[in-house]
Protein backbone atom coordinates (compact mmCIF):
# COMPACT_ATOMS: atom_id res chain seq x y z
CA UNK A 1 0.00 0.00 0.00
CA UNK A 2 1.44 3.38 -1.03
CA UNK A 3 2.20 5.67 1.92
CA UNK A 4 3.71 8.62 0.08
CA UNK A 5 4.50 9.47 -3.51
CA UNK A 6 6.13 12.33 -5.46
CA UNK A 7 4.07 14.63 -7.65
CA UNK A 8 3.56 13.32 -11.16
CA UNK A 9 4.24 9.71 -10.29
CA UNK A 10 0.79 8.52 -11.34
CA UNK A 11 0.19 6.98 -7.91
CA UNK A 12 -1.64 8.20 -4.83
CA UNK A 13 -1.42 7.38 -1.15
CA UNK A 14 -3.51 4.28 -0.45
CA UNK A 15 -2.96 2.66 -3.85
CA UNK A 16 -2.26 -1.08 -3.58
CA UNK A 17 0.93 -1.81 -5.53
CA UNK A 18 3.51 -4.51 -6.12
CA UNK A 19 7.11 -4.05 -7.17
CA UNK A 20 8.76 -5.34 -10.33
CA UNK A 21 11.73 -7.60 -9.61
CA UNK A 22 14.23 -7.04 -12.44
CA UNK A 23 16.12 -3.84 -13.29
CA UNK A 24 17.94 -3.11 -16.58
CA UNK A 25 21.70 -3.30 -16.81
CA UNK A 26 23.55 0.02 -16.37
CA UNK A 27 25.04 0.12 -19.88
CA UNK A 28 22.28 -0.62 -21.09
CA UNK A 29 22.02 -3.25 -23.83
CA UNK A 30 19.49 -2.66 -26.61
CA UNK A 31 16.58 -4.62 -25.07
CA UNK A 32 17.12 -2.99 -21.66
CA UNK A 33 17.20 0.46 -23.28
CA UNK A 34 13.69 -0.23 -24.61
CA UNK A 35 12.30 -1.45 -21.28
CA UNK A 36 12.70 -5.13 -22.22
CA UNK A 37 15.02 -6.06 -19.33
CA UNK A 38 13.61 -9.60 -19.39
CA UNK A 39 15.46 -9.99 -22.72
CA UNK A 40 18.75 -8.53 -21.41
CA UNK A 41 21.62 -9.59 -23.67
CA UNK A 42 24.71 -8.85 -21.58
CA UNK A 43 23.42 -10.45 -18.33
CA UNK A 44 24.24 -7.35 -16.27
CA UNK A 45 20.67 -6.90 -15.04
CA UNK A 46 19.90 -6.91 -11.32
CA UNK A 47 16.91 -8.39 -9.51
CA UNK A 48 15.46 -7.47 -6.15
CA UNK A 49 15.91 -10.34 -3.76
CA UNK A 50 17.70 -12.47 -6.37
CA UNK A 51 20.70 -10.74 -7.90
CA UNK A 52 22.51 -7.63 -6.69
CA UNK A 53 19.60 -5.91 -4.90
CA UNK A 54 17.71 -6.31 -1.66
CA UNK A 55 14.29 -7.89 -1.98
CA UNK A 56 10.84 -6.76 -0.88
CA UNK A 57 10.82 -8.71 2.40
CA UNK A 58 10.31 -5.65 4.60
CA UNK A 59 7.39 -3.86 6.21
CA UNK A 60 8.24 -0.71 4.22
CA UNK A 61 10.32 -0.13 1.11
CA UNK A 62 10.83 2.56 -1.50
CA UNK A 63 10.59 2.02 -5.22
CA UNK A 64 10.85 4.06 -8.39
CA UNK A 65 7.35 4.67 -9.85
CA UNK A 66 8.39 3.05 -13.15
CA UNK A 67 8.81 -0.27 -11.32
CA UNK A 68 5.54 -0.24 -9.39
CA UNK A 69 2.35 -1.91 -10.63
CA UNK A 70 -1.07 -0.82 -9.39
CA UNK A 71 -3.32 -3.70 -8.36
CA UNK A 72 -7.07 -4.07 -8.08
CA UNK A 73 -8.19 -2.81 -4.64
CA UNK A 74 -10.02 -6.04 -3.81
CA UNK A 75 -7.07 -8.31 -4.50
CA UNK A 76 -5.82 -8.03 -0.93
CA UNK A 77 -3.22 -10.54 0.20
CA UNK A 78 -3.33 -12.32 -3.17
CA UNK A 79 -1.15 -9.58 -4.68
CA UNK A 80 1.73 -11.89 -3.65
CA UNK A 81 0.79 -13.95 -6.72
CA UNK A 82 1.59 -11.09 -9.11
CA UNK A 83 5.28 -11.87 -9.68
CA UNK A 84 4.84 -15.58 -10.52
CA UNK A 85 1.76 -14.72 -12.58
CA UNK A 86 3.83 -12.17 -14.54
CA UNK A 87 6.25 -14.93 -15.57
CA UNK A 88 3.33 -16.92 -16.96
CA UNK A 89 1.84 -13.84 -18.60
CA UNK A 90 5.09 -13.46 -20.55
CA UNK A 91 5.14 -17.17 -21.41
CA UNK A 92 1.61 -16.93 -22.76
CA UNK A 93 2.31 -13.68 -24.62
CA UNK A 94 5.25 -15.25 -26.43
CA UNK A 95 3.23 -18.40 -27.14
CA UNK A 96 0.39 -16.31 -28.59
CA UNK A 97 2.84 -14.48 -30.83
CA UNK A 98 4.17 -17.73 -32.27
CA UNK A 99 0.66 -18.83 -33.17
CA UNK A 100 0.29 -15.72 -35.32
CA UNK A 101 2.41 -17.55 -37.90
CA UNK A 102 -0.76 -19.34 -39.10
CA UNK A 103 -4.52 -18.87 -39.19
CA UNK A 104 -5.05 -22.04 -37.13
CA UNK A 105 -5.54 -21.42 -33.42
CA UNK A 106 -4.89 -23.76 -30.47
CA UNK A 107 -7.68 -25.39 -28.49
CA UNK A 108 -6.01 -27.70 -25.95
CA UNK A 109 -3.25 -26.75 -23.50
CA UNK A 110 -1.29 -28.96 -21.12
CA UNK A 111 0.57 -27.68 -18.06
CA UNK A 112 3.23 -30.03 -16.71
CA UNK A 113 3.58 -29.54 -12.97
CA UNK A 114 0.74 -28.69 -10.58
CA UNK A 115 2.65 -26.30 -8.37
CA UNK A 116 1.84 -22.57 -8.23
CA UNK A 117 3.46 -21.92 -11.62
CA UNK A 118 1.50 -24.69 -13.33
CA UNK A 119 -1.76 -23.63 -11.68
CA UNK A 120 -1.28 -19.98 -12.66
CA UNK A 121 -0.45 -21.08 -16.20
CA UNK A 122 -3.72 -23.02 -16.22
CA UNK A 123 -5.62 -19.97 -14.97
CA UNK A 124 -4.31 -17.84 -17.82
CA UNK A 125 -5.00 -20.60 -20.35
CA UNK A 126 -8.59 -20.94 -19.17
CA UNK A 127 -9.04 -17.18 -19.38
CA UNK A 128 -8.05 -17.53 -23.05
CA UNK A 129 -10.90 -19.98 -23.56
CA UNK A 130 -8.69 -23.06 -23.95
CA UNK A 131 -9.37 -26.59 -22.77
CA UNK A 132 -6.83 -26.91 -19.97
CA UNK A 133 -5.14 -30.02 -18.58
CA UNK A 134 -2.57 -30.23 -15.75
CA UNK A 135 -0.16 -33.14 -15.29
CA UNK A 136 1.66 -33.96 -12.06
CA UNK A 137 3.63 -36.97 -10.90
CA UNK A 138 1.26 -37.76 -8.02
CA UNK A 139 -2.42 -37.38 -7.24
CA UNK A 140 -2.00 -36.97 -3.48
CA UNK A 141 -2.68 -33.79 -1.52
CA UNK A 142 -4.77 -30.78 -2.61
CA UNK A 143 -3.54 -30.48 -6.21
CA UNK A 144 -6.27 -32.52 -7.97
CA UNK A 145 -9.01 -30.49 -6.27
CA UNK A 146 -7.24 -27.20 -6.99
CA UNK A 147 -6.97 -28.08 -10.68
CA UNK A 148 -10.63 -29.08 -10.80
CA UNK A 149 -11.61 -25.87 -9.00
CA UNK A 150 -9.84 -23.83 -11.68
CA UNK A 151 -11.88 -25.57 -14.37
CA UNK A 152 -9.06 -27.76 -15.72
CA UNK A 153 -8.58 -31.54 -15.88
CA UNK A 154 -6.01 -33.20 -13.62
CA UNK A 155 -3.76 -36.07 -14.71
CA UNK A 156 -1.14 -37.99 -12.75
CA UNK A 157 1.73 -40.14 -13.97
CA UNK A 158 3.60 -40.35 -17.26
CA UNK A 159 2.73 -37.92 -20.05
CA UNK A 160 2.86 -40.81 -22.52
CA UNK A 161 -0.07 -42.48 -20.74
CA UNK A 162 -2.67 -39.70 -20.58
CA UNK A 163 -3.91 -40.02 -24.18
CA UNK A 164 -3.83 -36.30 -24.85
CA UNK A 165 -2.56 -34.45 -27.92
CA UNK A 166 -2.14 -30.84 -26.76
CA UNK A 167 -1.65 -27.87 -29.07
CA UNK A 168 0.23 -25.94 -26.38
CA UNK A 169 2.38 -27.12 -23.49
CA UNK A 170 3.54 -24.83 -20.70
CA UNK A 171 6.31 -26.90 -19.08
CA UNK A 172 6.78 -25.87 -15.44
CA UNK A 173 8.95 -28.63 -13.92
CA UNK A 174 12.31 -28.26 -15.66
CA UNK A 175 12.61 -32.06 -15.84
CA UNK A 176 14.77 -32.80 -18.87
CA UNK A 177 13.41 -36.26 -19.77
CA UNK A 178 9.85 -34.89 -19.62
CA UNK A 179 10.73 -32.05 -21.99
CA UNK A 180 11.82 -34.48 -24.68
CA UNK A 181 8.83 -36.75 -24.06
CA UNK A 182 6.55 -33.82 -24.76
CA UNK A 183 7.83 -33.49 -28.32
CA UNK A 184 6.34 -36.91 -29.11
CA UNK A 185 2.84 -36.29 -27.67
CA UNK A 186 1.96 -32.81 -28.98
CA UNK A 187 -0.08 -32.28 -32.11
CA UNK A 188 1.08 -30.77 -35.43
CA UNK A 189 2.01 -27.06 -35.42
CA UNK A 190 2.19 -27.08 -31.64
CA UNK A 191 4.20 -24.89 -29.27
CA UNK A 192 6.07 -26.01 -26.14
CA UNK A 193 7.06 -23.24 -23.76
CA UNK A 194 9.73 -24.12 -21.21
CA UNK A 195 9.06 -22.09 -18.04
CA UNK A 196 10.67 -24.38 -15.46
CA UNK A 197 14.28 -24.92 -14.38
CA UNK A 198 15.68 -27.99 -12.65
CA UNK A 199 18.78 -28.18 -10.48
CA UNK A 200 19.30 -31.78 -11.54
CA UNK A 201 22.13 -33.08 -13.74
CA UNK A 202 20.69 -36.29 -15.13
CA UNK A 203 22.02 -37.51 -18.46
CA UNK A 204 19.79 -39.43 -20.85
CA UNK A 205 20.43 -40.82 -24.34
CA UNK A 206 18.55 -38.93 -27.05
CA UNK A 207 17.75 -39.72 -30.66
CA UNK A 208 18.59 -36.21 -31.86
CA UNK A 209 18.18 -37.04 -35.56
CA UNK A 210 14.69 -38.37 -34.94
CA UNK A 211 13.85 -35.38 -32.74
CA UNK A 212 15.05 -32.99 -35.45
CA UNK A 213 12.98 -34.80 -38.07
CA UNK A 214 9.87 -34.69 -35.88
CA UNK A 215 10.22 -30.98 -35.11
CA UNK A 216 10.71 -30.07 -38.78
CA UNK A 217 7.90 -32.21 -40.21
CA UNK A 218 5.43 -31.19 -37.47
CA UNK A 219 6.22 -27.43 -37.46
CA UNK A 220 7.01 -27.80 -33.76
CA UNK A 221 8.32 -24.84 -31.77
CA UNK A 222 10.13 -25.30 -28.43
CA UNK A 223 11.29 -22.16 -26.66
CA UNK A 224 12.33 -20.96 -23.22
CA UNK A 225 10.88 -18.02 -21.30
CA UNK A 226 12.13 -16.33 -18.13
CA UNK A 227 11.23 -13.29 -16.03
CA UNK A 228 8.78 -10.65 -17.30
CA UNK A 229 8.57 -7.11 -18.67
CA UNK A 230 6.42 -4.32 -17.29
CA UNK A 231 3.58 -5.07 -19.71
CA UNK A 232 3.57 -8.69 -18.50
CA UNK A 233 3.17 -7.51 -14.92
CA UNK A 234 0.18 -5.47 -16.04
CA UNK A 235 -1.23 -8.48 -17.92
CA UNK A 236 -0.83 -10.54 -14.75
CA UNK A 237 -2.52 -7.86 -12.65
CA UNK A 238 -5.46 -7.83 -15.06
CA UNK A 239 -5.68 -11.64 -15.01
CA UNK A 240 -5.67 -11.77 -11.20
CA UNK A 241 -8.31 -9.01 -11.06
CA UNK A 242 -10.60 -11.14 -13.27
CA UNK A 243 -10.00 -14.35 -11.32
CA UNK A 244 -12.39 -15.70 -8.71
CA UNK A 245 -11.03 -14.70 -5.30
CA UNK A 246 -11.93 -18.04 -3.71
CA UNK A 247 -9.79 -19.81 -6.32
CA UNK A 248 -6.83 -17.55 -5.65
CA UNK A 249 -7.25 -18.14 -1.94
CA UNK A 250 -6.88 -21.88 -2.36
CA UNK A 251 -3.58 -21.48 -4.22
CA UNK A 252 -1.98 -20.19 -1.01
CA UNK A 253 -1.97 -23.26 1.18
CA UNK A 254 0.12 -21.94 4.08
CA UNK A 255 1.29 -18.65 5.59
CA UNK A 256 4.19 -18.31 8.02
CA UNK A 257 5.22 -15.24 10.06
CA UNK A 258 8.47 -13.44 9.29
CA UNK A 259 10.27 -14.76 12.37
CA UNK A 260 9.58 -18.32 11.17
CA UNK A 261 10.41 -17.73 7.51
CA UNK A 262 12.68 -20.78 7.32
CA UNK A 263 9.58 -22.96 7.73
CA UNK A 264 8.43 -21.77 4.30
CA UNK A 265 11.47 -23.50 2.76
CA UNK A 266 10.32 -26.91 3.96
CA UNK A 267 7.23 -27.88 2.03
CA UNK A 268 4.84 -30.60 3.10
CA UNK A 269 2.80 -32.84 0.76
CA UNK A 270 -0.16 -30.51 1.33
CA UNK A 271 1.70 -27.35 0.32
CA UNK A 272 1.31 -25.61 -3.02
CA UNK A 273 2.16 -21.94 -2.47
CA UNK A 274 3.70 -20.99 0.90
CA UNK A 275 4.11 -17.28 1.66
CA UNK A 276 5.84 -15.30 4.38
CA UNK A 277 3.29 -12.96 5.96
CA UNK A 278 4.94 -9.76 7.22
CA UNK A 279 1.75 -8.80 9.05
CA UNK A 280 1.80 -11.85 11.32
Amino acid sequence: MVLETPDGSGFSAGDPVAGIVRRPDPVPCEPCSHGEWDFCRDRQYTERGIKGRNGYGAERWRIEPDYAIRLAPGLGAYRVLLEPASVLAKAWEQTDRIFHRATWKPEVVLMTGAGPIGLLAALLGIQRGLEAHVLDLHDKGPKPDLVDDLGATFHAGDVQDIELEPDVVIECTGAGPLVFSLTSVVGPNSVICLAGISSGSRKIPLGLDELNKEMVLENLVVFGSVNAGRRNYQQAADALAKADRSRLERLITRRVPMDEYTDALHKTPDDVKVVVDLRA
